[in-house]
């Protein structure tokens, strides 16, 4: 468990500092991100020395050339208006495919050949043809690892979590977290129910849902999302919204998810009562409610709280990690979020780390907040998981006066 509660002043400087660069590279990553992804890899295995038969140069920089075409024309008619599923197939396939090969190609690019070249092995010409095939090689066994990993049921994860201020009687409370469902263009009805069924094997008190349930809207995603209805737990199932219901008429989807049975948890609080002692189950909605546009729809913490008592252990959800500042500022005892899939396609876990505070596991804020974070229950995007798998998580709360 990592601890944050010394950090200082200056860190929280520096975060905000990464912060403005990332938003300041994000304004261009559309137009650079696409040439960078297509034009290392055909450079490092096409141009660096093979020497390959002219067909095969020709051949090679021709599929190269049609990946960098069609990956941004798919991607906008599959994400865009027009919102073709088919598309949005190809779109995310090709850039999970360039993303894998583009690290591969630099990675095994500089370091094998490095390594070839001080070994004193073959010519220059042998050493930059082993190194395309090694790249080639390394590429598509993780590409279609990546693939089953992202389409398996997640594994359960179990971790105990203390709570200093939870009360005795709720010791042992267990609570399922899933998130991050992403039902999308790829059906995955069978998928989602055999999740359910997963959930239902660990006779959870209360399971939790912090959001992203799908890309596209609960109308056009409800077969998939159908499977959802048969959780069970004993206490309660409650939901919050993700930054993803907010491209996809978020209301629609708090509406389906209360008629599926579970309970929206907008800026509002219930009380989980047991053996004596209470535990208050807040939600917020996602931190970019409020510039969607929908009317009351914003993450409001003080809301959430309204009405409970402050001598009370708190739950709260929350999408995105970095809510959890100001969690820690209210004094919430524990925050469970998403948002992140633990990077989803290694390395980009980089890039995901200038903009939360978190990646995946329980993390500590301030004096009291603990936050756990999931990688996920499903995918976004490119339908792979490379050294990021997915989760089912179970939580079993603990409390210091447990016999």
């Amino acid at each position: 468990m990592t601890d944050t509660s010394n950090a200082r002043p200056a860190e929280g400087e520096a975060q905000a500092s990464r912060q403005s660069r990332l938003l300041r590279l994000m304004r261009y990553l559309p137009l650079i991100a696409p040439v960078l992804l297509w034009v290392v890899p055909c450079w490092v295995l096409l141009y660096t020395g093979q020497h390959w038969p002219v067909p095969v140069t020709v051949a090679g920089t021709a599929l190269f050339v049609l990946g960098l075409a069609a990956m941004p024309l798919a991607m906008m008619r599959g994400h865009g208006r027009r919102q073709q599923d088919r598309a949005a197939i190809i779109g995310d396939t090709l850039l999970g495919g360039s993303w894998v090969l583009f690290t591969w190609s630099v990675l095994l690019g500089v370091l094998l050949r490095l390594a070839l070249t001080v070994a004193g092995v073959g010519e220059s010409e042998d050493r930059a043809r082993i190194v395309t095939w090694a790249v080639l090689g390394v590429s598509a066994a993780l590409l279609v690892w990546g693939y089953v990993e992202a389409r398996r049921v997640p594994r359960v994860r179990r971790l105990d979590v203390p709570l200093a201020r939870l009360g005795a009687g709720l010791d042992g409370l267990r609570v399922v977290l899933i998130t991050d469902t992403h039902y999308g263009p790829l059906d995955r009805a069978r998928w989602s129910a055999r999740v359910c069924e997963t959930v239902n094997t660990l006779e959870a008190d209360l399971v939790c849902h912090t959001g992203d349930i799908a890309d596209g809207t609960a109308e056009r995603r409800r077969a998939q999302a159908t499977p959802l209805a048969t959780v069970r737990a004993t206490e309660a199932r409650v939901y919050v919204t993700g930054n993803h219901e907010y491209y996809s008429e978020a209301q629609g989807w708090v509406d389906l998810m209360d008629e599926l049975g579970w309970e929206p948890l907008r800026n509002r609080h219930l009380l989980l009562e047991r053996g004596g002692d209470t535990l208050v189950v807040a939600g917020v909605d996602d931190v970019t409610a409020e510039s969607s546009g929908l009317v009351g729809h914003r993450a409001h913490l003080a809301g959430a709280l309204d009405g409970a008592d402050p001598g009370l252990p708190v739950l709260l959800l929350a999408h995105q990690p970095k809510f959890v500042d100001r969690a820690a500022a209210a004094g919430i005892d524990l925050q469970l979020s998403g948002h992140t899939h633990g990077g989803q396609i290694w390395p980009f876990h980089h890039l995901v780390r200038l903009d939360q505070p978190a990646l995946a596991g329980l993390s500590r804020h301030g004096v009291r907040t603990l936050l756990y974070t999931s990688r996920g229950t499903g995918f976004w995007g490119p339908p792979f998981r490379v050294f990021a798998p997915s989760e089912i998580t179970l939580l079993v709360l603990r409390s210091p006066q447990r016999p």
